[in-house]
């Protein structure tokens, strides 16, 4: 597996950077499957592909605050990331993996593999819900993914020093919720890893083998989903549209 260390200068980048590497193993004539790990420099909010943006985001505080709203290519509810949250991608080949066409055993199979390279350092981790890892049934970890015809794009979120407690003014409680979050409030539901960045760089590398380095990443692909998709509907948020309003395929 190739293994890319990279974050962009922008949230809209580094989102489209994901879609660009699935849309790039899919061009690809051989199954081609990458592992990205990046850390963003500042605060901002991702919502899910179908997400109602006013409906799970408090839009009026993101935009007092200076907060990038955008939305990724994969499912799910909103999320705060910033410094202190590893975020993770891998692309996996359906050719070489067919039954991850299932979505139940996608998340099933990178969650565990995630979950048991973790557990030499914390072996409390265990996975709950349909795609969160869990401490002490607090989440540190929140997954997506979005499903091809030859690859599949699973990303997420591993939170090691994230600030909890602003969370709550910039999200609303989520529209669908797991049994064991039980009302929590985001900041009550969440919790950090206590491992720091470079252990959790080394875990995912050796969880998945990633150990040929991605030199030629897909910059084109990048810039040109940043400049026709994710910038204009981080515009679109900011104007708090609601879903069926924003440009068919963002």
């Amino acid at each position: 597996m190739r293994y890319l260390e990279k974050t962009l200068s922008s949230l809209e980048a580094n989102l489209a950077l994901d879609e660009a590497l699935l849309d790039e193993a899919e061009d690809s004539s051989s199954a081609t499957e990458t592992l990205r790990i990046w850390e963003p420099t500042c605060l901002g909010v991702v919502v899910g592909r179908s997400s109602c943006i006013p409906a799970e985001v408090h839009v009026d505080a993101c935009r007092r605050q200076a907060i990038p709203i955008a939305r990724r290519t994969s499912g799910g509810a909103a999320v705060v990331i910033g410094p202190g949250c590893l975020m993770y991608a891998v692309v996996l080949s359906l050719v070489e993996r067919p039954v991850l066409r299932r979505v139940a055993q996608a998340h099933r199979f990178v969650l565990n593999t995630v979950a048991e390279a973790l557990r030499p350092w914390v072996p409390e981790v265990c996975c709950a819900g349909t795609s969160d890892l869990v401490l002490a049934n607090r989440k540190f970890s929140g997954n997506s993914l979005r499903i091809r015809r030859r690859h599949l794009l699973y990303h997420g979120t591993l939170l090691y020093a994230f600030p909890l407690e602003p969370i709550d003014g910039l999200l609303a409680m989520p529209p669908r919720q797991p049994l064991y979050r039980e009302g929590r409030s985001h900041s009550a539901f969440l919790t950090n890893l206590p491992l720091g960045p470079d252990v959790l760089r080394n875990v995912l590398v050796t969880a998945w083998n990633a150990v040929e380095p991605c030199v030629d990443w897909p910059w084109q692909r990048t810039a040109r989903l940043v400049a026709e998709r994710y910038r204009q509907d981080a515009n679109s948020a900011c104007d708090e549209l609601p879903r069926e309003t924003a440009r068919r395929g963002l």
